[in-house]
């Protein structure tokens, strides 16, 4: 049986300990690996239900060339599906995120809102969860 190809989003943090605490604490990911080396996250994957996030510490590489500057234009976003988009709006709100779409009620049925993480990384939250269909092999 061939394994189905999988969609991991990864991040470059500034502060990788500060974001995984916040993670962690605020929208409730799980460590799962963390790898260090001088001190410094190098690998981490955080779990939220079945999916999982990548991040590790910013540094000055190759990589780190290619994904840029996080201060500068950016047109990604992370999204985040979830069964309560009210419970999570208060977490979030209560941690001093700054909101950048209120919660509403969409067209297609969802409850959303949008706000930044502690680096400035957009989220999107809401109630539609989008399904792929798994290969079969």
């Amino acid at each position: 049986m061939t394994e189905a190809p999988r969609l991991y989003p990864t991040m470059r943090c500034q502060d990788a300990e500060a974001m995984i605490r916040w993670l962690c604490e605020v929208l409730g990911f799980r460590t799962l690996q963390v790898y260090r080396a001088d001190g410094v996250v190098v690998h981490a994957e955080l779990a939220y239900g079945s999916s999982i996030l990548m991040l590790g510490q910013a540094k000055d590489d190759a990589y780190g060339a290619l994904v840029g500057d996080p201060k500068g234009r950016r047109t990604d976003a992370l999204y985040l599906a979830v069964p309560d988009a009210d419970a999570l709006h208060a977490r979030v709100t209560a941690a001093g995120a700054r909101i950048e779409t209120p919660l509403h009620d969409t067209d297609y049925g969802s409850r959303d809102f949008a706000f930044r993480d502690p680096e400035g990384n957009l989220w999107a939250i809401g109630t539609y969860w989008p399904k792929a269909a798994e290969e079969r092999g």
